[in-house]
């Protein structure tokens, strides 16, 4: 039988919020977009098949590369 605190989860989430606010915290919300869609792999083959045609290609995957190269490792 699962153990009931007395504190309703509501209030335990308030109490969560109200900690990281005063630790200097805000709440952000971001949308982004579904790549579960089929909408999306066909946006995303689409962009893909453009970008690959163009001359500057080898200089944007040298970006990505780079990019992706200065994150931290742990």
């Amino acid at each position: 039988m699962p153990i009931h605190t007395s504190t309703p989860r509501h209030k335990k989430m308030q109490d969560y919020r109200a900690r990281l606010r005063a630790a200097g915290l805000r709440p952000v919300q971001i949308w982004v977009p579904d790549t579960r869609t089929v909408h999306f792999a066909k946006e995303a083959r689409r962009q893909s098949l453009a970008v690959s045609q163009k001359k500057s290609e080898q200089d944007v995957l040298d970006f990505i590369e780079t990019v992706a190269d200065m994150s931290p490792h742990p």
